[in-house]
This record gives C-alpha cells, sequence and structure tokens, in this order.
C-alpha cells in the first residue's frame, strides 16, 4: 500500500476534496482490488482498530460493502441498530455517539436520513466518520467507487471524459458525489432528468443540464443511471413512471444513437422497467456488477488512508 497520507481527517463528502486525495483513494483501492481476488482475502491491516456502523436509514449494499470491508482488514466491527437502539427512546445523535465513544471506538461509518448529519458528528466526536449515505447531500464512497469503474473500464484520461447522470438529481447524493468527484478529477459533467427533479440553484454546480435524453447522450462515453428515489419524492413530480420511462428510461433503442463503446452504469437498487430496461442493464455495455465489487474495495480504501496511524499497522 502506499506511504502518503490524505489531506482530509474524515470522509463526509467529495465537495472540496482534493484531486490528490481521491487518486490516493483511487489508487489504493486498485490494491484491495488484486486481495479481493486472492483465495484468501483478508489482511491484517486494522488489526486493533474498532468501526462502528451507524445506519438510521435502511440500507443493503451500502451496509454490507462495508461490514465486508471492515472484516476484510481484520478490524473490530460493531453493528448499530437504530431498531433496537436508545434512539428510540429519544436519545439525541450527539449523545449516541458520544456514549459508543466512550466505548473507546476509532471509526464511525454513518448513514443518516438528514443532511449534514456525518459532518455535524466530525465536529462533536474525536472518532474518524465515514458518510455512508446522507439525506439528499452526498454518498462519498459511491462516487469514488463510480470513478474507479470508470477508471478501469475506460483508455481516457478523466479530462477527456464526458460523463452524463441521468435521472433524480433533486434527491440524490450520488449524483452530487460523481459531480464532485469528476469535476475535481478534469472531467466534462452533464446533468439529465425532468425539470421538476433538478434542484434549484443546480446552474452552481457548473455542469451542463438537459431535459432530453437523446440530445444529452450524444457525446457520452458514459452515462450513469440514477434510480427514481420514491421514497424520497413529494407527489406529483413526474406523470407516471411509464411516462419516465419512456422520456428518461435508458433502452436499447435509445442506445443505437450513442458511442458504441458508451459506458453503463448504476449506482442500485435497480428499478427494472423504469430508469433502466431489463436488457440495457444486464448488457454487455454495463458494469453494474463491477460497481458493487468496486464498492469493497474502494472502502477498504478509505478506511485504510483515513484510521488512526498508530493503530492502522499490524502489530
Amino acid at each position: 500500500m502506499s506511504e502518503k497520507q490524505l489531506s482530509i481527517k474524515h470522509l463526509t463528502g467529495l465537495e472540496g476534496v482534493p484531486a490528490d486525495d481521491i487518486r490516493l483513494i483511487l489508487n489504493t483501492a486498485d490494491s484491495f482490488r488484486e486481495i479481493l481476488e486472492r483465495p484468501i482475502k483478508k489482511v491484517p491491516t486494522l488489526t486493533g482498530v474498532t468501526v462502528v456502523n451507524f445506519f438510521y436509514e435502511a440500507s443493503t449494499r451500502t451496509r454490507l460493502s462495508f461490514e465486508m470491508a471492515e472484516k476484510r482488514l481484520n478490524a473490530d466491527v460493531v453493528n448499530f441498530s437504530t431498531s433496537t437502539s436508545s434512539a428510540k427512546k429519544g436519545e439525541t445523535l450527539k449523545d449516541t455517539i458520544r456514549n459508543i465513544e466512550a466505548m473507546k471506538i476509532d471509526m464511525v461509518v454513518i448513514r443518516h436520513g438528514h443532511s449534514g448529519a456525518p459532518d455535524y458528528l466530525a465536529r462533536v466526536t474525536d472518532a474518524i466518520i465515514l458518510n455512508a449515505g446522507d439525506g439528499c447531500h452526498e454518498h462519498p464512497t459511491q462516487g469514488l467507487l463510480d470513478l474507479l469503474t470508470m477508471r478501469q473500464n475506460l483508455k481516457k484520461p478523466f479530462k477527456d471524459l464526458r460523463v452524463v447522470l441521468v435521472g433524480d438529481f433533486r434527491h440524490s447524493r450520488v449524483i452530487r458525489s460523481n459531480i464532485w468527484g469528476l469535476k475535481a478529477l478534469g472531467a466534462s459533467v452533464a446533468v439529465c432528468g425532468p425539470p421538476s427533479l433538478i434542484p434549484a440553484g443546480a446552474t452552481a454546480f457548473d455542469i451542463d443540464i438537459y431535459d432530453d435524453l437523446d440530445e444529452a447522450l450524444k457525446d457520452a462515453d458514459v452515462v450513469n443511471v440514477m434510480r427514481i428515489q420514491l421514497e424520497r419524492q413529494e407527489g406529483g413530480l413526474i406523470p407516471s413512471l411509464r411516462e419516465y420511462n419512456r422520456t428518461f428510461g435508458l433502452t436499447s433503442e435509445r442506445l443505437k444513437n450513442t458511442k458504441k463503446d458508451l459506458l453503463i452504469m448504476h449506482p442500485g437498487p435497480i428499478n427494472r422497467g423504469v430508469e433502466i430496461d431489463t436488457d440495457v442493464a444486464d448488457g454487455p455495455r454495463s458494469v453494474i456488477l463491477q460497481q458493487v465489487t468496486n464498492g469493497v474495495a474502494i472502502r477498504m480504501a478509505s478506511l485504510v488512508l483515513l484510521a488512526p496511524q498508530k493503530e492502522a499497522v499490524a502489530g
């Protein structure tokens, strides 16, 4: 592994994270991808480090990915369940984390429904915080694993890439993390979606914004399709799921007018037949399952690079 260190102490988002830090995480993740291909997929890098997984929101893919990454690194893992915790009795997030911190933990992985919760924890605790998704704010490790997947599959440098992010920009933390990470590395970024799902102030991101998917995809090297987040939406933002698929769904017919080597991505879970059709999701241009594998490698890299230095070395 690289002996270089990150300039950041916590990973609460990709906004403002230097390009050198992003490249270091990606390079380290490449090394861990090799480890994941071995018969024995475990290394003692985080022996003695205690990581708490703090999931206030339902999650399968991200929670399992972090837990697998932690166990692959031989960390001591504690899984926090809000359904059986004192949070159900009215305990504040600050009191919960401080009580857990008193048990001498080192790192906290948090997913929370409120934007800014990881940044808040970083201010009120000495533990190292990794954001596993907060409200409509950011999902930095998803953004990083998307970057890693692009880098592995495309022969161009990021500065020569055109990436289109399709879907619910208004509610998507993944789109925001993709934007910040891609822009830090010099890529050209566009977002496409219904005007009702584009947030106010979107022009401040300094990206191209489309409401015509065919136009947006003309020169794209990558399309990253986002799930329609029905659980976060107010009613009436889209006419119907069928209409959304007709206008913004990634279909094999629509792909006929794109670059032949267009890379197709989706952070999951997929609403098949809504934002992407089954034959496209499972087709030869799709790298969706590779994204899942890269998630473990990215989370291993992030944990190792952020872990307390004195404890991150195996004894």
